[in-house]
C-alpha cells in the first residue's frame, strides 16, 4: 500500500508513519492582543509511533486503486483513520489500494469526479456536488455507535458565551468548516434557516477548512458560533472546550463512492468488502479511533434518493444547480 500526497510523490507506510511522529500535535491559544481572557488549550491529534502504524514496503504497483477523502479533522488524522480500512479492503478484495490527499487547490469532489481518486470518503454535501457535476456511484454509507446510517450536526459556543439559542446568532460570527461540508456548512444553513434566519443575519462567517478547524476558532473565541460534526462536538463539550447550543434533525450519514469510470466488477467487489467490515467486531484490531469516525458502526448500502432532502436544500441555497426538467441525477 502506499500513501500520496501530491503527484508522484509515494510514501511507504514506515515513512509516512515518521513523517507523522515529526508532526507536532495542534493546539490554539487566542493570540489577539485586546483579548486577554485565557483559554484552554485544545489538543484534537494524537501521536502514534512507527510500530503502531505497521511498516508496510511499496508494492511499485502501479494500478493500484486510489483512495481519498473529505478533510475532516487534519490530514494526518484522517490518515491514521483510513490506512487500517485500507489495508482490510486489501485482504478482503484482493487489489491493492493506494492513499491520496487532495492537491494544493483542488477539493476530493473535483478529484473524485476526474479519475485522480477512484473510490473517496465524502460527506453528504461533497457527494451531492459530486453527483451532479460528474455523476459518481455510490457505495455505502457510514454507520453510527447506534447503527444508524444517519448523522446529526450540532451548533457549538464557547462555554462561557452568553449565546443559549439560535435566535441570539443573530449579528454574530460565525465559523463554518467547508463549503462542501454537510455536517460543517449545508445543515448548520439549515438549522439557520428552520429558525427564520439566513448569512446575511451573520455580521462576520467564514470557511474554516475542517471540523477541528471551526471548532478552534470557536473554542479560541475568534468566532461566536461554529457548526461541526456531532462526534467531535460532543466529544469537546464533554471536555469542556465547547458547550453544544443546538442539535439538528437526522440526516443520510457520508458515504464512500467510486469514480462513474470505475468497473462495475470492481465497484461490487470493494461494495460487498465494506458491507463485511465489522469495526466493533472481527476487523477491530488495528483500528485508530474508528469510533470518531462517521462509519463507527460498520457500513449500510448507499441510494442516490436517500438524498432528496438534503438536495433540495442545496438547490434552495443555491450550492446546486437545479436539474433540467426530466434530467436524472
Amino acid at each position: 500500500m502506499h500513501i500520496k500526497d501530491t503527484p508522484g510523490t509515494t510514501l511507504s507506510l514506515k515513512r509516512y508513519a515518521l513523517l507523522l511522529v515529526a508532526l507536532g500535535v495542534l493546539t490554539i491559544t487566542a493570540l489577539t492582543g485586546c483579548d486577554r481572557r485565557e483559554y484552554k488549550e485544545m489538543d484534537l491529534t494524537e501521536r502514534i509511533d512507527d510500530a503502531e502504524l505497521g511498516p508496510a514496503a511499496p508494492n511499485g504497483d502501479n494500478d493500484a486503486l486510489r483512495f481519498g477523502f473529505d478533510l475532516r479533522d487534519s490530514p494526518d488524522e484522517d490518515a491514521r483513520q483510513y490506512l487500517p480500512l485500507l489495508k482490510y479492503l486489501e485482504q478482503a478484495t484482493g487489489l491493492p489500494f493506494e492513499l491520496r490527499f487532495t492537491t494544493a487547490g483542488t477539493t476530493a469532489v473535483e478529484m473524485l469526479g476526474t479519475g485522480e481518486f477512484d473510490f473517496a470518503a465524502v460527506g453528504a454535501g461533497s457527494y451531492l456536488e459530486a453527483r451532479a457535476r460528474f455523476g459518481i456511484t455510490p457505495l455505502v454509507r457510514g454507520l453510527n455507535a447506534e447503527g444508524r446510517p444517519e448523522y446529526q450536526s450540532v451548533i457549538i459556543v464557547a462555554p462561557d458565551s452568553p449565546i443559549r439559542k439560535i435566535e441570539d446568532l443573530r449579528g454574530k460570527s460565525f465559523a463554518f468548516s467547508c463549503v462542501h461540508s454537510a455536517q460543517g456548512h449545508l445543515i448548520p444553513r439549515i438549522i439557520l434557516a428552520e429558525h427564520g434566519m439566513s448569512l446575511d443575519d451573520l455580521v462576520l462567517l467564514k470557511y474554516t477548512g475542517s471540523y477541528q478547524n471551526c471548532a478552534n476558532a470557536v473554542a479560541a473565541g475568534r468566532f461566536d458560533a461554529g457548526g461541526v460534526q456531532d462526534i467531535l462536538g460532543r466529544r469537546l463539550a464533554a471536555e469542556g472546550f465547547v458547550r453544544i447550543i443546538h442539535t439538528s434533525e437526522f440526516y443520510p450519514s457520508s458515504s464512500i463512492a467510486a469514480n462513474r469510470d470505475v468497473p462495475e466488477e470492481v465497484i461490487q467487489k470493494v461494495k460487498q468488502a465494506l458491507l463485511n467490515f465489522q469495526p466493533t467486531g472481527a476487523h477491530a484490531e488495528g483500528l485508530y479511533h474508528w469510533d470518531r469516525t462517521e462509519m463507527a458502526g460498520g457500513f449500510s448500502e448507499a441510494r442516490d434518493e436517500e438524498y432528496a432532502e438534503l438536495r433540495e436544500w442545496s438547490i434552495r441555497f443555491g450550492l446546486l444547480d437545479a436539474p433540467a426538467r426530466g434530467d436524472a441525477q
